[in-house]
């Protein structure tokens, strides 16, 4: 071959079958990165979504915030997880992000109702 040639090569085929790739499977952050991001996530749309199943299962707004501490009964789904030893790592990454994102949303809420309250009319 002449240093005018180049080589080309074709692209392998990956192997067929529903293992993940190496990505999903051996990468040590995968696991934590995607757990935070999960907690974060069924922070802010878990409750979203069960208040408006809720509403449009009643038409009574009482009775929807009856049952709206019902949505803890979701937080049994992280709790599975850190029980379960092959999803411990996602799990314990996932109470991190519900923690961290609950902390967030009511520290900001709580500096924007004191600036609203205490601010100068």
């Amino acid at each position: 071959m002449s240093d005018d040639e180049v080589e080309v090569r074709e692209p392998e085929a990956e192997p067929e079958g529903d293992d993940p790739d190496w990505w999903h499977r051996d990468h040590p952050t995968f696991a934590a990165l995607s757990g935070f991001f999960t907690g974060l996530v069924f922070v802010l749309l878990v409750p979203a979504v069960f208040v408006g199943l809720l509403s449009l299962l009643f038409d009574d707004n009482d009775r929807v915030s009856e049952l709206f501490p019902l949505v803890l009964v979701t937080l049994v789904v992280p709790l599975v997880l850190v029980i379960s030893p092959k999803s411990r790592r996602f799990g314990t990454y996932m109470w991190i992000g519900i923690v961290t994102t609950a902390l967030v949303v009511g520290g900001v809420g709580a500096l924007v109702l004191y600036v609203l309250v205490n601010g100068q009319s």
